[in-house]
């Protein structure tokens, strides 16, 4: 049971173990304590308290107790689930311990998964329609974006009976968990309902299965070799070219854009949602506003690339601007600066005697950029400027008495300009959010 931790865990790093109480995560902690004098490290322990159970408060208190009996210091955090979370309990409490594994400032985040457990897994995701990454179920080692330490699953090649053998030989006590016990949960069917007729038809399945999920996690390491490969001349920054991803086939295209939304550390969307992204983005015509929601974010077409953009802020009305120097502007999701300055921006002693409002475009807006020059629409302006389009329904725009004055990333208003000499406010974005600055067509937002 030592030997993934020898393998992986260089002498005197910092290991953080997550305890929960039961026999896998407690017969881990013995190892690691009977292992520590040969292979030196620190090690703390983190119990997350779900709250779930009646019970619950027992099992932190359990395992505040062991963690003092051998002198390893322990934190215990609460976390709040409602029981009618979308996500589901299992899924619900699962984010919450990853939230907390997260900020862990460790080398590592030891986690007492094992074997059996991770049969359990590949049938689930199985079951699911997963491909190769999803059967690859749990690796031994695993870097997450977002966290600080690597997690290390050191148990995978052991399975349940063998712990509990070992847990008994060394008089070790635990706790159980009722609720594993409630087939209602797909996990615990699985386990008790499932595995037992596999193992009887099929001695020696749980190894087989994890061994089969070993397979699709070579499998799936040699579908990132290929989507690295295809994304040095496909993936610029932010930017995923549309024309080199219909020139791959259907499943190395597929690959690619698994891969942009993976790196950039989005969920990945169902092979449905998926399919019909990669439709949109090799087949919709050429002048077809392209635009497919996948959760957290959406995916745009623009000028034959594809980019990954937060959804806009929730509607809101324009905001009043009564000499602020910086004020936000909930419609746009940034904060604009009102900077003073002189013989440039915006007359003051007109924006001081009139009504100024920040908001974001409504339609039919005009705007004279050059003494002289016409009044132009705006929408023929930031098409000029290649504005994206889901920036231009987020662009902050400045009115005073009705009339618009500023355009984030277009300009000022010609007949409204300070004069050499003459004080002036000159409005700027402080805060583009992501996907703003860096993705085409923004170069100074003033």
């Amino acid at each position: 049971m030592a030997d993934a931790l020898v393998r992986h865990v260089p002498p005197h790093a910092r290991l953080v173990l997550g305890l929960s109480g039961g026999l896998d995560s407690v017969a881990l902690l013995h190892v690691l304590l009977s292992l520590r004098d040969r292979h030196p490290f620190e090690l703390r322990v983190v119990h997350v308290h779900h709250g779930l159970s009646p019970h619950a408060g027992a099992w932190a208190d359990f395992c505040a107790r062991l963690c003092a009996s051998h002198t390893v210091e322990s934190s215990i955090h609460h976390v709040v689930i409602a029981r009618d979370d979308a996500a589901g309990i299992e899924a619900a409490a699962r984010r919450e311990r990853q939230r907390i594994f997260a900020a862990l400032d460790a080398d590592f985040l030891l986690t007492a998964h094992q074997q059996d457990d991770q049969a359990e897994t590949l049938l689930l995701q199985l079951l699911r329609g997963a491909g190769p990454k999803g059967l690859a179920a749990m690796a031994e080692l695993q870097s997450r974006p977002g966290w600080r330490a690597a997690q290390l699953r050191p148990l995978l090649g052991v399975t349940r009976a063998r712990l509990l053998d070992y847990a008994q030989s060394h008089g070790l006590t635990w706790v159980d968990d009722e609720s594993n016990r409630d087939t209602r949960y797909r996990r615990n069917a699985l386990r008790r309902q499932v595995m037992p007729l596999l193992a009887a038809h099929f001695p020696g399945s749980g190894a087989t299965l994890a061994r089969a999920a070993a397979l699709q996690a070579d499998a799936a390491d040699l579908l990132d070799d290929l989507a690295r490969l295809d994304a040095e001349t496909a993936i610029a920054g932010e930017r995923l070219d549309c024309v080199l991803l219909a020139g791959l086939s259907r499943a190395r295209a597929r690959n690619l854009l698994r891969y942009f939304i993976e790196q950039r550390g989005q969920p990945m969307p169902n092979a449905r949602r998926l399919d019909e992204a990669l439709h949109q983005l090799r087949d919709a015509g050429r002048d077809a506003r392209v635009c497919v929601g996948l959760g957290r974010v959406e995916l745009w077409r623009f000028r034959g690339g594809a980019y990954l953009v937060p959804p806009a802020p929730a509607p809101a009305a324009p905001i009043h601007w009564r000499g602020e120097a910086s004020l936000w502007v909930a419609a746009a999701g940034v904060r604009v600066q009102m900077d003073a300055v002189t013989g440039a921006g915006l007359k003051r002693d007109v924006l001081a005697a009139g009504e100024v409002t920040l908001g974001v475009r409504q339609g039919g807006e005009r705007l004279r950029l050059h003494p002289g020059g016409p009044h132009r629409s705006l929408k023929n302006l930031l098409q000029e400027q290649a504005i994206p389009p889901w920036q231009r329904d987020r662009l902050p725009l400045l009115w005073c008495d009705g009339r618009l004055a500023w355009a984030a990333g277009i300009g000022l208003e010609a007949d409204l300009l300070a004069a050499p000499g003459e004080a002036g406010v000159l409005p700027r974005v402080a805060n583009w959010p992501a996907g703003g600055q860096d993705s085409p067509g923004w170069g100074m937002l003033c």
